[in-house]
């Protein structure tokens, strides 16, 4: 009798041992959950105000959506980008979100979450090379445009200008650059074309160095707005307050600038919608969604 009570006990602690490993949020069912998606973000640089503000505007949706974001900043340097994404693909990203600093070198990285099955979505820069599912960015070419058509609209036909490029090898400087000749061909005189990297330092120095021979210039485009800011340091500190510089991005200090009359424009690009789309579209896809291949995001130009 005493026999036959303890198999009795043994086997009613193995029954209720396991029920407790079947009951619900297992760590296989949670894996399935939108909260288990994890995201990485490789981005360009947090040096410039307009992709610290993409990146908050993804760690929003991010945290809307209940999706862990991992951040890693590669301080415009290509190859840092592509060991930071090499280290996301070793963590086990589910989907890596790329701001490229060089389209063309970014490919590399692309490559290596292609192989490791994990798919890439590109935001504001596209790369060149391997399998991306999703791209969110603004036309870059139409706002090239609009920078170049308001400049037109401006000075007049004539006048001589400057171009201050951004990082060689990025698509937005292509891009942007393309529109903006293609709207001033044959009306404007580009007389200097010179990288700053998208850097409002090298902006400042290269502008300095533009005008020891080019003081009777008329206006100046940037492909982006730190650069600008660059530009219009230089400009008054050589007395040419009256040069017209048009940004680009629309960021508070260029805002600000275009407000108090010392920048004459910016076009808008709305970099933290970038952010909050490229991680939508993310979970998305993630879920199983049908997401489209290229997200566009509204441009408007600040005058």
């Amino acid at each position: 009798m005493k026999k036959w009570t303890a198999w009795l006990l043994v086997l009613t602690m193995v029954v209720m041992a396991a029920c407790s490993t079947e009951q619900p949020g297992t760590s296989s069912e949670q894996e399935t959950k939108d909260g288990d998606f994890k995201i990485g973000l490789s981005i360009s640089t947090l040096n410039n105000p307009f992709f610290v503000a993409l990146k908050d505007g993804a760690e929003e949706q991010a945290t809307e959506l209940d999706a862990t974001l991992t951040v890693a900043d590669a301080q415009n340097d290509a190859a840092k980008q592509v060991s930071d994404v090499e280290d996301m693909i070793q963590k086990g990203m589910d989907l890596i979100l790329i701001n490229p600093t060089d389209s063309e070198a970014v490919g590399a990285a692309v490559q290596s979450a292609n192989d490791a099955g994990i798919p890439v979505i590109t935001v504001d820069r596209n790369a060149e090379s391997g399998d991306v599912v999703v791209h969110v960015a603004s036309d870059n070419v139409a706002g090239g445009k609009l920078a170049g058509e308001y400049m037109v609209e401006l000075v007049g036909e004539g006048g001589k200008v400057v171009e201050l490029e951004g990082i060689p090898g990025a698509s937005a400087t292509r891009d942007r650059g393309q529109g903006f000749n293609e709207a001033i061909d044959g009306k404007l005189d580009v007389v200097a074309k010179q990288s700053a990297n998208f850097d409002r330092a090298q902006g400042l120095t290269v502008m300095e160095n533009i005008l020891q021979d080019n003081k009777d210039i008329v206006a100046v485009f940037a492909h982006n707005d730190e650069m600008a800011l660059g530009a219009v340091q230089a400009l008054n500190s050589a007395g040419l307050n009256d040069v017209k510089v048009i940004g680009f991005d629309a960021t508070d200090d260029a805002v600000k600038a275009v407000e108090d009359g010392t920048m004459a424009a910016t076009v808008a690009q709305k970099p933290t919608e970038i952010g909050k789309l490229g991680v939508e579209a993310a979970v998305n896809h993630l879920k199983g969604e049908t997401v489209e291949e290229n997200i566009p995001v509204d441009l408007e130009l600040i005058k």
